[in-house]
């Protein structure tokens, strides 16, 4: 319960079909089909208005584009679209930010409870929300608009454009801030109110929406590109209509739910029942605060249905808190990319395949007035990170999809957010949106992309470096991919980036906003042994001596030849950009996967010749000793190798032992390890057994813990810097080769909790 009564009237959640539709006023009618009418549908016709479904929610990103002038629109993508049934149920989303669509039903919902009877839900109508209890977005700064579609009389559906808007008000610039408490420090949630009547703009509901932010013709601009979206789909829905009848396209986006549920019960059928867990953490609930806060999560699959159960996450705490609405896009933004690649992104139909069981009040589903903000770029994500990881080791045991196994990707958005005044001497506020190009996670058989975006948002990008500079008071000195940055392994992660920038053409200092996790421990995980990516890295240059060095000629290309005092930015923290400072900023990459010592020396000396590992981390992590040509000498490579399993062994206390020898009969569980008769989990490099099917034996098996620091170049060695909780660099290791069968950099109290197949060969 809220700790302000009357709040929960606005806790928006799934609800039952038909009770919402009994819920709904005569007078509001309802177009629906029955299933005489899905079954009934031709193959083609069903092909042909399923794609042209699709083109018209295409047609309402461009729009949305080619409308907004914010930069975050128009050049990173941060924005997202979908078409609803009448009852709002997603028949098609957008490919841009899942985060953002994976809640615009629940907005709808809550309309359809809400706004029928008054102020009434006609055509012509389009509301505006920006409460992410109610849904449609995850923080206030998810702005949507979301529009009933009539025909003949009769409510066929919906359609929504949601953006992420730069400022809408609150105490701080960018309209969140590290020192908020509850919400009322942030921007102003609104939940659904009619903006556009009788298909007019209401002049009086825009102004009071754009009066509260700091960058009021941004936001008016994206208003009614977002109107101009909705519109968009209408026009060409009513064609479609016209053309093939109401009760046809009905069905047709019925029978694409059904298809999409269809689908993935089939996948999961195919997959073993168990349960798989993973923890995570968001660091600092604020600022100048030092704790770590956990989530945690097991995810259980039987039959053909998911369950995922957060109970045991902190509660809710400082500003790094997000609603229910997160809590599911963030299983929505994993779920999409990784179950459903090869399926159409009918999220109504999809999301009937799982529950979620979540603590009221956690910070994953937090109760009105919590500070949410951060929600996004913190909790939500972090919840995706670990439903990630159990996928991954889920599809890990079956060969046919193994292809879909990937470690984490860059764990977090890197969020610094600036303002100030411009060049052009007005006010304005911006993300630091370079940070779009994380790291993927590296696959089975494959390397991550090297700073390939994020999986939340698959149409991502970075913008282009001299948009970045044509729109905000700033210099770019480099942009580039940061060598070591990749999660080694087997297969090593994607490469993350930096970028080093300067106030440039304004006279007055910038107000700036640092918020990210994975500074101290790893959001980025690896699997199967393989290590984490890059911990985060934020510096203001205080003194920077970059403009005596430009005006020499020379252009800084390292933080030593930038100069000044470095100011290690916490995970939140608001500060000020001097005129002579500097901002460097290192984004996350994606986790390894496979025990780095087995990766193939040549795919070593590849990356050390295209700069992606440094001849120092060649040698101490993946134990490559290359000649002066670049290429591995085999002899001192294999010495090398052992000499760094000797290492691991005399930190574990492993005796030295007769080995069995590869074991190639059997089931493989992930990279290392192998079920051998249904019962038995054996490590497949050397045959030793391990445990039994079932039983939580990686807790029992020798393990090392050292600095942060062992865990390669890429990891930020001190975490005190950041928190007070210890930090450590932890292998869990076969006890007869050695091999690394889980490498994390976590907090020394974070538990190894076992994954239990209830039967390897279950649902073949």
């Amino acid at each position: 319960m809220s700790l302000i009564p009357g709040a929960d009237a606005f806790n928006s959640r799934p609800v039952d079909p038909e009770i919402l539709r009994a819920g709904v006023p005569e007078s509001l009618r309802l177009h629906t089909v029955g299933n005489d009418v899905i079954e009934n549908l031709d193959p083609l016709t069903y092909e042909v208005v399923r794609h042209r479904l699709a083109s018209i929610t295409d047609e309402m990103g461009e729009t949305l584009k080619r409308m907004s002038g914010s930069i975050v629109v128009t050049e990173a993508n941060d924005f997202d679209f979908g078409l609803c049934d009448e009852l709002g149920q997603e028949v098609q989303i957008g490919l841009y930010n899942t985060f953002l669509a994976a809640s615009l039903d629940l907005a709808v919902y809550w309309t359809l409870q809400n706004r029928a009877e008054n102020p009434g839900i006609c055509e012509g109508d389009m509301f505006l929300c920006n409460d992410p209890w109610v849904g449609g977005g995850l923080h206030q700064n998810d702005a949507t608009v979301f529009a009933p579609f009539f025909f003949e009389g009769q409510l066929f559906g919906w359609s929504s454009a949601v953006a992420h808007e730069l400022d809408l008000g609150g105490v701080a610039p960018g309209s969140w801030t590290p020192r908020a408490q509850d919400v009322f420090w942030e921007s102003l949630p609104t939940p659904p109110v009619k903006v556009v009547r009788n298909s007019v703009l209401q002049r009086d509901i825009a102004d009071l929406w754009i009066r509260r932010s700091r960058t009021p013709r941004q936001v008016e601009l994206d208003l009614r590109a977002k109107i101009g979206a909705n519109f968009t789909a209408q026009t060409r829905m009513r064609r479609l209509l016209e053309t093939y009848g109401m009760d046809t396209v009905k069905a047709v986006m019925k029978r694409m739910m059904s298809d999409a549920e269809q689908r993935l019960r089939a996948k999961l059928r195919d997959l073993p029942d168990g349960t798989w867990h993973a923890t995570g953490y968001q660091e600092h609930s604020g600022q100048d605060d030092r704790g770590l806060y956990r989530i945690t999560l097991a995810m259980t699959k039987r039959e053909d249905h998911l369950v995922f159960d957060f109970r045991g996450t902190a509660a809710q705490t400082g500003m790094i808190n997000c609603p229910y609405s997160g809590v599911r896009a963030g299983i929505m933004s994993s779920l999409l990319p990784v179950l459903a690649g090869d399926i159409p992104w009918a999220a109504g139909g999809l999301m009937r395949c799982f529950d979620i069981i979540v603590d009221e009040g956690s910070m994953i589903n937090a109760q009105f007035p919590a500070a949410v903000g951060k929600g996004p770029v913190g909790p939500a994500w972090a919840v995706g990170n670990l439903v990630n990881e159990c996928f991954a080791k889920m599809l890990d045991s079956r060969p046919v999809y193994r292809q879909s196994v990937q470690s984490v990707c860059a764990g977090t958005f890197d969020m610094v957010a600036l303002a100030g005044i411009d060049q052009r001497q007005d006010p304005f506020v911006a993300l630091v949106m370079d940070t779009m190009a994380g790291g993927y996670g590296a696959g089975v058989d494959r390397d991550g992309v090297d700073t390939g975006g994020m999986f939340v948002i698959p149409m991502g990008r970075a913008p282009d470096a001299e948009m970045t500079e044509f729109t905000s008071p700033v210099m770019l000195l480099w942009r580039r991919e940061e060598t070591d940055s990749g999660g080694p392994g087997r297969q090593r992660g994607g490469l993350s980036g930096s970028v080093c920038l300067i106030p440039h053409d304004t006279d007055t200092p910038l107000a700036s906003v640092f918020s990210g996790s994975g500074k101290a421990t790893s959001m980025n995980a690896g699997l199967a042994g393989g290590y984490p990516g890059n911990t985060q890295l934020d510096i203001v240059l205080r003194g920077a001596d970059v403009k005596a060095a430009l005006a020499s000629g020379r252009i800084p290309q390292s933080l030593a030849e930038v100069g000044g005092g470095e100011d290690v930015m916490a995970s939140e923290v608001e500060t000020f950009i001097g005129l002579d400072d500097a901002v460097f900023v290192h984004w996350q990459s994606g986790g390894g996967y496979g025990d780095p010592l087995l990766r193939d020396p040549g795919e070593v000396a590849e990356d050390v010749r295209e700069t992606k590992v440094s001849v120092p981390a060649a040698r101490d992590v993946y134990g490559v000793v290359l000649n002066t040509d670049g290429n591995p000498d085999s002899v001192a490579t294999e010495r090398r190798r052992e000499q760094l399993r000797a290492e691991r062994r005399a930190a574990a206390a492993i005796s030295p032992t007769s080995l069995p020898g590869p074991v190639t009969a059997g089931e493989l569980i992930d990279d290392n390890l192998i079920t051998v008769e249904g019962s038995t989990v054996s490590c497949r490099h050397c045959g030793t057994e391990l445990g039994a099917v079932g039983d939580p034996y990686l807790a029992e098996l020798p393990r090392i813990e050292a600095s942060p620091a062992a865990a390669g170049p890429h990891i930020w060695p001190d975490s005190a810097t950041y928190i007070d909780e210890p930090v450590v660099f932890r292998q869990v290791l076969c006890p007869g080769c050695a091999t690394a069968l889980l490498s994390q950099v976590v907090p020394v109290d974070h538990p190894i909790r076992g994954d239990a197949l209830v039967d390897p060969h279950s649902h073949r």
